[in-house]
Formats: structure tokens, C-alpha cells, sequence
């Protein structure tokens, strides 16, 4: 009974959970899609994610590792760590900061431009096919009450909800979407 109730509180249709549920099965296609173009270049999904950061920050600007653990929702420790080992396969190199010689800025390289290129045209192609269905998605968004200033995640989140309202939007117990994002995950047990 409580489950109709909540249904019908928040205005909830079975087609409004099968547009939902459409949506993520795009989202979970094309991360796989990613995570295996990445592999074929001998890249992980979060290297890639990585690269992109790098060079979709303004020519003239700069991205220091803490902006890139930002970026990619990871903690500073991890994002070193990911700058290692995408500076020893040459893909970016380090340099000091211009403005505060204690910083260091990152960039790609010439290698890791071409790397990233022939990534992002792959990935730009998958999303020329995907796109007739996510536009299809989106242009149901209102209809299900999404975006019209009367968000129904709102209700049940509050008024930041983490992905709706930007990052670090106070979740329902008082934590941030930050903090959440970087707390450390549960272990998965080895299954028998």
C-alpha cells in the first residue's frame, strides 16, 4: 500500500518508470561503449574522462590536479595517481604554474592529443546513433514533470539534489554530494 501511495504522491505512471528505466539502459549502453573504446586504446574509462577534462579547458587556461579530482569527483590522492600513470604512457606532462610555482598544471601531449581524438570521434559517432533516442528521452522530460520549476526529485531530495542542481548540493542526511562522492566504496565479497 505505501508503495501506491508514493506513486501517487509523486504522479508516477509505469511508462514514466519505463522512460526512466530506457534512459539508464542508454546511459549504462553507452558507458560501456566507452569503457571498451577506451580499452582498445589501452586506456581506462577514468583516463579518458581525464584527457577530456584537460583539453575541454580553455586554450589559454590551466587544470592543476586538484581541478581534475574536481572534475572526475575522485580525491586529490587518486587523481595524482591517475596523473602518473597517464604521464609515464606520455598522454600529459606536468609543468610548473605560471602563478603559484608550489602548483603544478597539466596538459596533454602530442601523443595524447591523437589519442584523444580518435577517442572522442568514436564516441562522438556512438552518440550521432544514440542521439535520435536521447532526444526522444528529453523531450519527455516535461511530461514527466521534470524541469518545469517542479522538479519531482526535488521532493525527495531537497533543493540541491547531487546531479540536478550541480555538485556538493546538501544531501537529505546533512552530507554533501561531494563528500559522498569521494567516500571510500564498500568492498564487494568474493562470491562462492
Amino acid at each position: 500500500m505505501q508503495l501506491r501511495k508514493a506513486e501517487k504522491r509523486f504522479r508516477l505512471t509505469t511508462r514514466d518508470y519505463a522512460e526512466l528505466a530506457a534512459f539508464r539502459h542508454a546511459l549504462r549502453e553507452f558507458m560501456s561503449f566507452s569503457e571498451a573504446a577506451a580499452a582498445e586504446a589501452g586506456l581506462t574509462s577514468r583516463h579518458y574522462q581525464a584527457m577530456l577534462v584537460l583539453r575541454g579547458s580553455q586554450d589559454d587556461g590551466s587544470v592543476s590536479i586538484n581541478d581534475l579530482a574536481q572534475q572526475l569527483l575522485i580525491r586529490h590522492n587518486s587523481a595524482v595517481g591517475l596523473v602518473d600513470r597517464l604521464a609515464r604512457e606520455n598522454l600529459i606532462a606536468r609543468q610548473p604554474s605560471k602563478e603559484d610555482r608550489r602548483k603544478v598544471e597539466l596538459r596533454l601531449t602530442v601523443r595524447g592529443r591523437q589519442v584523444l581524438a580518435k577517442l572522442a570521434a568514436m564516441h562522438r559517432r556512438e552518440l550521432q546513433r544514440i542521439g535520435p533516442d536521447l532526444r526522444r528521452f528529453f523531450s519527455e522530460v516535461p511530461r514527466l514533470g521534470m524541469g518545469n520549476g517542479h522538479d519531482r526529485a526535488r521532493e525527495v531530495t531537497g533543493p540541491s539534489a547531487p546531479g540536478l542542481r550541480g555538485r556538493g548540493g546538501p544531501l537529505r542526511d546533512g552530507s554533501s554530494a561531494r563528500s559522498a562522492a569521494s567516500a571510500p566504496r564498500a568492498r564487494r565479497l568474493p562470491s562462492r
